[in-house]
């Protein structure tokens, strides 16, 4: 039988975005989707954003990455990174959940698109108004 493949899972959701974040113990590398890490995330914010977690806890380099996102747009998929990452590792060492709570971390972001509502033009935005 192969060896047993140790990894740490945690899920991150923002709006519509999903990330499933596998952690297992390794140099530091990323892959997003099949993709390297910087051709996923293309802004220096959504990757300041993504590997916030593990700056915060100081294990930068000792974990490869492996995540699957999907739905929402990009920087929501950083920040559902994010969230995916700080739950896999409370699942390695539950003593740093303190640490990134206090951090905001773990901490799901409930904000949602509001919906359309009918007789107007968005969800806050009416139809122009005329008098005469």
């Amino acid at each position: 039988m192969a060896e047993d493949l140790v990894q740490y899972y945690g899920t991150g959701r923002r709006k519509s975005a999903i990330a499933r974040v596998f952690l297992r113990p390794g140099t530091g590398e990323w892959k997003v989707n099949g993709k390297k890490f910087e051709e996923h995330f293309v802004t220096e914010q959504q990757r300041v954003a993504a590997k916030r977690t593990f700056v915060v806890a100081e294990l930068t380099a000792s974990f490869d990455v492996v995540t699957t996102v999907s739905g929402g747009g990009v920087s929501a998929q950083a920040d559902a990174v994010k969230m995916g990452v700080a739950r896999a590792l409370i699942e390695f060492n539950p003593e740093l959940r303190k640490l990134l709570k206090a951090e905001g971390l773990m901490t799901r972001d409930a904000r949602q698109k509001e919906r359309k509502k009918y007789g107007q033009k968005g969800a806050r935005k009416r139809f122009q108004f005329s008098k005469r």
